[in-house]
């Protein structure tokens, strides 16, 4: 009955960290959504290559970018609370 009882919680365990890992943490975007989601993003700004980088960066941590091309941060927490050295905001 212990065996069972033990592999029963390994199975539980296992699929919860996998269920963890595939949803993205925070964010729905896999890693290879995040160049066309940063494309939509920074598609308005003239600073189109500093955006990109940024907003990749961000992306690649949080696994959301925001919808639009300006604001709506509230929509990625993790993204909207990523500050520069001076407080700044990091993602675009």
């Amino acid at each position: 009955m212990a065996k069972f009882v033990c592999a029963f919680l390994f199975m539980l365990v296992t699929t919860c960290v996998i269920q963890n890992v595939y949803a993205g943490g925070e964010g729905s975007l896999r890693p290879e959504q995040c160049a066309g989601a940063c494309d939509v993003r920074c598609s308005a700004t003239q600073y189109h290559k500093a955006c990109e980088t940024y907003c990749n960066y961000c992306c690649a941590k949080c696994l959301c970018v925001p919808s639009g091309t300006y604001g709506h941060k509230e929509e990625c927490p993790c993204y909207a609370n990523m500050k520069t050295k001076r407080g700044g905001p990091k993602c675009p």
